[in-house]
């Protein structure tokens, strides 16, 4: 199944304890349906110090479920992902504004 959400798309959160807050995509794992997003759901991890890095406790986006992410279109907007043919290749469309991803 082709993915409505990638690397790299700015989306918004739909539910959670981050509701309504936006970012980019960092990452997707497609077998486990979740992905990381810049500044969201973030948790606290302790980090051991090195000789090159300080320890300490250091903030990481943790993965979050891709029902609960919705692209942006050019408004701003939260939109659906749909699909279409363009020129014998399969790209994504917004729903709202029908524009190309």
């Amino acid at each position: 199944m082709a993915a409505k959400l990638k690397k790299g798309d700015k989306v918004v959160v739909l539910a959670g304890k981050d509701k309504g807050s936006q970012g980019e995509i960092t990452s997707v794992d497609p077998k486990a349906g979740k992905a990381v997003v810049d500044g969201v759901n973030m948790a606290i991890r302790h980090v051991r110090q090195s000789q090159n890095q300080q320890g300490g406790r250091t903030p990481k986006a943790m993965p979050i479920d891709l029902s609960n992410l919705a692209l942006l279109d050019a408004n701003g907007k939260a939109t659906r992902v749909g699909f279409r043919m363009e020129d014998g290749k399969k790209v994504r469309v917004a729903k709202t504004t029908g524009d190309v991803i």
